[in-house]
């Protein structure tokens, strides 16, 4: 655990020093000053501790080897991002239930923690937001009242007490006709907003899955990039490759291998020590295949693409 601890110290040195992004001296609801934010617009909601661990939200807390290895994962998006001045990132699956909504979550948060940036995650999974759930929050309005009745967008996030620069817009209530919204000249010109309007912030959106729905198809050109998640033992073959082939015209970053019971490698002494050997691959790839974690009883594998 040393080792991680150290790898991810000199990561966070590197990014600081080639990092170009600016430091805003206002974000999302509020001002920035010594790495604090005062959300004066954006309304604060309390996220219980025990909720939040019941509800699998590691990266919430300080310390743990899956908090750890969260850490890992956004580093290598980070700098991904950082590599092509990209800071919006959609986060989906080929099929519900695959864990991509607890993975952007866990995500968006580990990545709030960089000093240099605040993190906006946007419930675009109209047809069935669930992102306040895992928080606790009611919400009663939310992104399809933004786009169904011009709801103002300062009035719709929500700043999750604790948790610094993070900043959560809640989908609202379900929407028939998501595919419609997703893809209307209100949503394109949000979502470029979200993109411009602060240099420092990065935009994940939780979207549908990719073969439920053309929800997805319809929303992605509007992103810069996608991370996909697959559930081991649940996503076949065949349903991988057409998720990726839906997102051939998006840039792919990366997989998540979720869920995953496969046993280690066997030249893997422990769990700690496969962490360290995938971060140690990836001090030279920008390029994410397939990053997955053990968390709460879940075993993940840590792997890359080999080019």
């Amino acid at each position: 655990m040393e080792r991680i601890k150290q790898a991810l110290a000199r990561a966070r040195e590197e990014r600081l020093r080639t990092s170009g992004a600016e430091t805003p001296s206002s974000t999302p609801g509020g001002s920035r000053a010594t790495g604090e934010i005062l959300y004066t617009r954006s309304r604060s909601a309390d996220a219980p501790k025990d909720l939040l661990r019941e509800q699998r939200v590691v990266s919430a807390f300080e310390n743990g080897e899956f908090t750890d290895a969260y850490k890992i994962l956004s580093t290598q998006v980070l700098h991904k991002l950082q590599d092509n001045r990209w800071n919006a990132l959609a986060v989906t699956s080929p099929n519900a239930g695959e864990g991509k909504t607890l993975t952007a979550i866990n995500l968006a948060i580990s990545l709030a923690k960089e000093f240099t940036y605040t993190v906006l995650l946007v419930d675009a999974d109209l047809r069935d937001p669930s992102v306040h759930r895992y928080f606790g929050l009611q919400p009663e309005r939310g992104l399809s009242d933004y786009l169904l009745h011009d709801a103002p967008l300062a009035d719709l996030l929500i700043h999750p007490a604790g948790i610094p620069r993070f900043v959560i817009l809640p989908g609202g209530k379900p929407l028939g006709n998501s595919t419609e919204m997703l893809s209307s000249p209100k949503m394109t010109r949000l979502v470029d907003e979200l993109k411009t309007r602060y240099a420092s912030r990065i935009v994940l959106f939780d979207v549908p899955p990719l073969l439920s729905s053309a929800d997805t198809l319809a929303f992605s050109p509007y992103v810069d990039a996608a991370l996909l998640v697959i559930e081991e033992g649940k996503t076949g073959a065949q349903d991988a490759q057409r998720a990726s082939a839906l997102l051939a015209n998006t840039q792919l970053i990366g997989t998540v291998l979720n869920k995953s019971r496969s046993a280690m490698p066997a030249n893997t002494v422990s769990y700690s020590g496969a962490v360290e050997r995938f971060f140690e691959k990836f001090q030279n790839s920008a390029l994410i295949d397939r990053a997955a974690e053990k968390i709460q009883g879940w075993t993940h594998r840590l792997l890359r693409r080999k080019s």
